[in-house]
């Protein structure tokens, strides 16, 4: 098996607008996309540094949501993507290792298909897997 491609890593900001000015200020890293997901509560900017994305995570309401019960609510460094080839094997080989899908995934993410397990199951990291929509044939 080859090493992993990390797809991103994700962080809870509290404003959004605030975090990609700082990125901007302290390293030149511009939003290569924004997008508003109100089906899940986020509003998400994604930056592309030269090894890795990092994906800006601001939640668009203090109710409770999907992404909320997903990652919880606490600012910071929260979720690990590793990108896969084919969502529903990797699940599928990952659950005969014992992680353990939370209730509603797989579903549409902001980049494509994606799934996150329990993090008891994980060594208390809140680990996704993605498929990127482009390798389904669809454009993200």
């Amino acid at each position: 098996m080859s090493a992993p491609t990390i797809d991103h890593i994700g962080i809870i900001v509290q404003n959004l607008e605030r975090s990609i000015a700082m990125f901007e200020r302290l390293f030149h890293l511009k939003p290569s996309k924004i997008k508003n997901m109100p089906e899940v509560g986020l509003k998400i900017a994604q930056l592309n540094a030269a090894n890795i994305n990092i994906e800006l995570l601001q939640y668009l309401g203090k109710e409770e949501s999907l992404a909320k019960k997903t990652m919880g609510a606490k600012p910071g460094i929260n979720h690990l993507s590793i990108e896969v080839e084919d969502i529903m094997a990797s699940l599928k080989d990952l659950g005969g290792k014992d992680l353990k899908v939370m209730e509603g995934f797989p579903r549409q993410g902001s980049h494509g298909l994606v799934a996150f397990f329990e993090p008891e199951t994980t060594a208390g990291i809140l680990l996704e897997v993605c498929e990127k929509a482009k390798r389904r044939g669809h454009r993200a």
